[in-house]
């Protein structure tokens, strides 16, 4: 069962924390007011707190307890919460879902190998596309944890400068609006200052996952990057869905990782299964147009895993904090209908989409709606990470 967390709100109810069951919500509050969290050890009114938060700085085992808790009240054959379902439970076409975690910090990596080798064979044409450092260690940027936006909120085209007909800067908005198909990772349990996280620790400090959309201005960014990297390109907003996915959710879905040549490091030398195969998808339509899958991707074309991207983050000392968000960076596949940016997917605007309406697109038009998706299968197992969605305003 997935059973997300997310924080919701209803009629005159205030934002509060709930599981998502099917088409409905469970609402966590009223459960542990009626007693049924009696038996963990928890105080039920974490539930009633407008972020995760407080939940997810928990220790993991009480929140593998409440997991196990609810999936045994959904399950069990007495079925005890049908004699108060109307009470409980709450349709979900009746909520409004909100931004489920306070965000402290967002670090954005760049840990899709094969984003990262079409940027740098478009940008870099000679020579190895990529660069010497990106096979050595997780490259990252901090970005602007004040922008992220839950699902459904519009965004709006920035403005900045960029470099005109003549290659001399102007200003005004953005022509080449980008999404960019990344996860996200929340941190539940925090690190100390000054203490390095060990790789094989790391993903005791993953709370969950949701789906992220980094919206990237590429004229914007390509003008200010060198040489202190992204700022305004990237700063105005980023999407992630309402609902997160516990991490024990993932446990069926761990795959073997590509590859990693040469060895990394010792800190970042990781065994076993560290990676996850999660099927991902991205749908694009205009005003009044249908919806048209243009991308297919995996999280398992991650070069780095979350647990070497936590432990590259705090080996200098660098502390984590509940409610962090970590994204992967772009991740696309080998395949050009792989690719999980505008930017590949019309190599830099010389190949243009063609929607099913007869429209084209290089990059993002007012009115365009991006929506994400995740899912993951593995026999008769099964989970969703929902969606994460935005359409883009003047």
């Amino acid at each position: 069962m997935t059973l997300p967390y997310g924080i919701f709100s209803y009629d005159i109810a205030s934002p509060r924390v709930g599981v998502l069951v099917d088409e409905h919500i469970l609402d966590l509050e009223i459960v542990g007011l009626l007693g049924f969290f009696n038996d963990l050890p928890l105080d039920p009114a974490v539930f009633a707190k407008p972020v995760l938060n407080d939940f997810m700085a928990l220790d993991k085992a009480v929140q593998r307890a409440v997991r196990d808790h609810i999936i045994e009240l959904l399950t069990h054959p007495d079925a005890k919460l049908e004699a108060v379902h109307n009470q409980v439970f709450i349709h979900r076409s009746r909520v409004q879902m909100h931004l489920p975690v306070r965000v402290g910090d967002y670090t954005d990596f760049y840990a899709g190998i094969h984003h990262a080798t079409n940027v740098g064979r478009m940008f870099r044409p000679e020579g190895d596309p990529l660069l010497p450092n990106y096979r050595h260690l997780p490259v990252a940027y901090h970005g602007r944890a004040s922008s992220i936006v839950v699902s459904g909120t519009p965004i709006r085209r920035p403005q900045g400068q960029f470099p005109g007909p003549d290659q001399q800067p102007v200003f005004g908005p953005s022509k080449a609006l980008d999404f960019e198909l990344e996860l996200g990772i929340v941190i539940g349990k925090p690190s100390v200052l000054g203490q390095p996280v060990p790789v094989e620790l790391a993903e005791d400090h993953i709370f969950g996952f949701v789906l992220f959309n980094d919206w990237s201005a590429r004229d914007i960014q390509r003008w200010e990057y060198q040489p202190l990297g992204p700022f305004l390109g990237k700063n105005f907003g980023s999407s992630i869905s309402a609902w997160v996915v516990p991490m024990e959710a993932f446990e069926p879905f761990r795959v073997e990782g590509p590859v990693q040549e040469p060895t990394p490091l010792p800190y970042l030398r990781t065994s076993g299964q560290t990676h996850f195969g999660i099927d991902l998808e991205v749908a694009l339509s205009g005003p009044g147009s249908e919806e048209t899958i243009i991308s297919r991707s995996n999280t398992r074309h991650l070069y780095w895993s979350p647990a070497q991207m936590i432990a590259h983050h705090t080996v200098n000392g660098c502390n984590l904090n509940t409610g962090d968000i970590l994204a992967t960076g772009t991740i696309s596949g080998t395949e050009p209908n792989s690719y999980g940016s505008l930017l590949e997917l019309t190599w830099n605007g010389k190949q243009p989409l063609t929607l099913p309406d007869g429209t084209t697109r290089t990059f993002l038009q007012d009115g365009d709606t991006v929506i994400m998706r995740g899912m993951a299968v593995s026999g008769d197992q099964r989970i969703e990470l929902g969606e994460v969605s935005g359409t883009i305003g003047g």
